[in-house]
């Protein structure tokens, strides 16, 4: 009776957010006496998970299909699960999570938790701690079915390295009948995902014009970060849409969020609320970030951001 874990991975590499996956489910394991299996789709070498805890790692070679398929990858989860004797699948909170975590559940005829953001409370029945109406409050919820998929909140958890057996395994990829298929894939620029980023910077409105997108990237630089936007930014084509962050947008739970220019509308808010630590920088006292943030400053942008670029190059310089 293993425990599953899907593991996401992009241009051959693991993504962080199924490193903790990984970790998660290999407390989870512990707690049961069992093993821990990690599913994987057209990874090349996926033993890196060895020494995440993953016991048994099984991947599927996606027969040349570049993208993410919803239909294919449940099905086959679904089918490992069953021939793995496995009541529990855990999946990340990714994007591709949030999409793939029913429709598996369904083919898995299994209870779905999302957002989950700890180790179960007890495991007959298995009861877990939630977030939910937006990361403003808590919930504990209980699975009436024996089979439960799990979607883990990003960062809430975190990551830690322990021995596994690491054997490596291929399984066949399901079949399917869905006839959607991905045609290609816009990507960001970012040298740091969004998803996977300690530190994201993001922009709105308030930096007036594409043109003065550097000092977002100049920051982002000197962080290490990767850099986000409103909606209104990408609708007006500033960034790419793939940039932007909030309820409508990708969900950011990073350790530190820092918003230049973006007065806080409640989708942004919403979508950025898991962060740990959120820095506003906006002219307008007014502005709504400012009562969600941990820190703000009052001020121009265009003289705030230089003057904190300096500073901080100072320090890393020492």
């Amino acid at each position: 009776m293993s425990v599953i874990v899907y593991i996401e991975t992009q241009d051959q590499e693991i993504k962080k957010s199924s490193l903790e996956v990984a970790s998660y489910g290999r407390a989870i394991a512990d707690a049961q006496e069992t093993s821990l299996v990690a599913v994987t789709f057209g990874l090349e070498n996926g033993s890196a998970l060895k020494q995440y805890g993953v016991d048994t790692i099984i991947n599927v070679p996606t027969e040349g299909e570049q993208y993410f398929n919803a239909d294919r990858y449940s099905s086959t989860l679904a089918k490992i699960a069953d021939n793995e004797g496995a009541k529990l699948l855990i999946i990340s909170s990714s994007a591709n999570g949030r999409y793939l975590g029913p429709i598996v559940a369904t083919k898995f005829q299994s209870t779905y938790f999302s957002n989950v953001i700890g180790l179960p409370l007890s495991y007959d029945p298995l009861t877990v701690k939630r977030s939910c109406f937006t990361n403003k409050a808590f919930n504990q919820s209980t699975s009436q079915k024996a089979r439960v998929v799990i979607s883990l909140s990003s960062n809430s958890f975190g990551i830690i390295e322990k021995d596994g057996k690491g054997d490596l395994k291929t399984a066949e990829y399901a079949a399917s009948t869905c006839d959607l298929r991905v045609e290609s894939v816009e990507k960001s620029s970012n040298k740091v995902s969004i998803a996977d980023a300690e530190i994201v910077i993001s922009g709105g409105r308030g930096l007036k014009g594409p043109e003065n997108w550097h000092l977002i990237e100049d920051l982002a630089t000197v962080l290490g970060a990767a850099t986000a936007c409103s909606k209104p930014v990408s609708d007006m084509g500033w960034r790419p849409h793939s940039e932007h962050v909030g309820q409508t947008g990708k969900p950011v739970a990073s350790n530190l969020y820092i918003a230049i220019g973006v007065s806080g509308a409640i989708q942004h808010l919403a979508g950025i609320n898991s962060s740990k630590v959120k820095v506003v920088i906006n002219n307008d006292p007014e502005a709504p970030f400012f009562k969600a943030a941990d820190y703000g400053i009052v001020g121009d942008a265009f003289e705030v951001v230089p003057e904190l670029i300096s500073k901080l190059k100072v320090l890393k310089g020492a």
